[in-house]
């Protein structure tokens, strides 16, 4: 297999790439001036259509149809960059962002040209305070270059561009949440239809990409349609970036093609190149934590966007994988996962805002010591009781909350039974006692 040439990643070590001088004199731009001075908005479209282009958010939504739902006699377009990655173990954009932010601001020109956008707002999550420094700068050079504003390249086109930066609510991810703090308003989903496109920001029509997304663009364009189409496999085209945490040699983000297998990723020597002091792996979160878990004998899964359905994960998710070693007590696994969507539901829907937070105390009680074998089956019981798919929630996040809880109980069922088994007698009662009523949380968790 021919080893693979970076091109999201290709400026990562060149010296003084933030700035506008270094990205120009590697060509910088330049697909966008040659895009916005001798296509029309349809063919850039289209050709992002023939690309094969999906979305790098989570929900891997064909990039170009997207577009393609705007309304035709439109007057007004926004498009709201995706930057909050609040996706637990994702930091791909933030690397972008940090090392080449002029590629992003490339692709929002091209991409904002092709949707007719006349504003375009960068939604960034706060605690990306290093990361909004490097992005302003590098945004107020390029206006100061006229390349945003009035007559960019001396074509019609005009388009401005702005940063706003979010309160760090892992709602906020979702595009009508985003769309909604962005407006001032509490960030939390609306009910759709109507869809962005239709009825977006300020009621306007909106389209919503994520950071990778975007930088794809730029590509696609500086090197072909059919040159992005070679890279990947069947139904999952082109590059990708991949996170890697956990306890692994070289934690980092790493970019490969799509369809990458999970050990690979994890193994291999270009990637995180095996387990620190001969740990061995228990299992793997490969796309964000709410696409579920992989256990040690389905680590040959091919990261794309169709292959990790075969393994009752809920998608490739933002390609952020978290490693669990063989030593981690799985019980508190379940528990910092449940803890994490209890806290972050923003509570509009009934199911999503008490089923988060029962699950959370149920995987608590597990962790504690005082589980039941039926706590496993309630568990099973709720993640199919909540969410978009079966048609209860507005969002997914109760989807994102679901498959990590179900796959893990599934997975891993025996190990939790036996820990279960080995209870001390009484546990239960003596838990209950030390429990906070009102938070159901100890002071420290899985304090003994």
């Amino acid at each position: 297999m021919p080893k693979f040439e970076p091109v999201l990643l290709k400026n990562l070590a060149v010296e003084n790439i933030r700035t506008l001088k270094t990205y120009q004199s590697r060509g910088g731009y330049e697909t966008a001036r040659k895009v916005l001075t001798t296509m029309t908005p349809d063919a850039v479209i289209e050709q992002v259509k023939n690309s094969g282009l999906r979305g790098r958010g989570g929900a891997g939504f064909p990039c170009g149809m997207k577009w393609s739902f705007l309304p035709p006699n439109r007057e007004i377009t926004y498009l709201c960059v995706n930057a909050d990655e609040s996706e637990p173990g994702t930091f791909c954009n933030r690397v972008l962002m940090e090392e080449d932010p002029h590629q992003l601001l490339e692709g929002i020109l091209i991409s904002g040209f092709a949707t007719r956008t006349t504003n375009a707002y960068i939604y960034m999550r706060v605690e990306f305070h290093e990361q909004f420094h490097i992005l302003q700068k590098a945004l107020d050079e390029a206006y100061a270059a006229g390349l945003f504003g009035k007559n960019i390249f001396g074509s019609p086109y005009s388009m401005n561009c702005y940063i706003h930066r979010g309160a760090g609510a892992y709602v906020c991810g979702e595009e009508t949440g985003l769309i909604e703090s962005l407006e001032g308003k509490r960030g939390w989903p609306r009910i759709k239809p109507p869809f962005p496109a239709i009825e977006g920001l300020f009621r306007r029509p909106t389209v919503v990409n994520n950071v990778e997304t975007l930088c794809c663009v730029v590509h696609i364009f500086e090197r072909g349609a059919e040159w992005f189409k070679s890279i990947g496999t069947e139904g999952s085209a082109g590059p990708k970036l991949f996170t890697v945490s956990g306890p692994v040699n070289k934690p980092g983000c790493f970019e490969a093609p799509l369809g990458l297998s999970c050990r690979d990723l994890i193994f291999g020597d270009d990637y995180g190149r095996g387990m620190k002091d001969g740990k061995k792996v228990k299992g793997c979160i490969p796309g964000g934590l709410s696409v579920g878990v992989l256990t040690e004998s389905e680590l040959d899964c091919k990261l794309d966007f169709d292959d990790v359905r075969k393994y009752g994960l809920l998608g490739l998710g933002t390609a952020g994988a978290i490693v669990i070693p063989h030593d981690a007590d799985i019980r508190q696994v379940l528990a910092n996962i449940t803890r994490f969507y209890s806290s972050e539901s923003c509570g509009q829907c009934t199911q999503c805002r008490e089923g988060t937070n029962w699950a959370y105390k149920i995987a608590l009680r597990i962790a504690l010591g005082a589980g039941r074998m039926a706590d496993l089956d309630l568990l099973e019981e709720i993640t199919t009781n909540m969410g978009m798919m079966p048609g209860l929630s507005i969002c997914g996040l109760p989807d994102g909350a679901c498959y990590p809880i179900r796959t893990i109980v599934q997975k891993f069922r025996a190990e939790f039974e036996d820990h279960i088994r080995k209870q001390e007698p009484h546990r239960v009662e003596t838990v209950l006692k030390r429990l906070n009523p009102a938070t159901y949380e100890l002071p420290i968790l899985g304090v003994r």
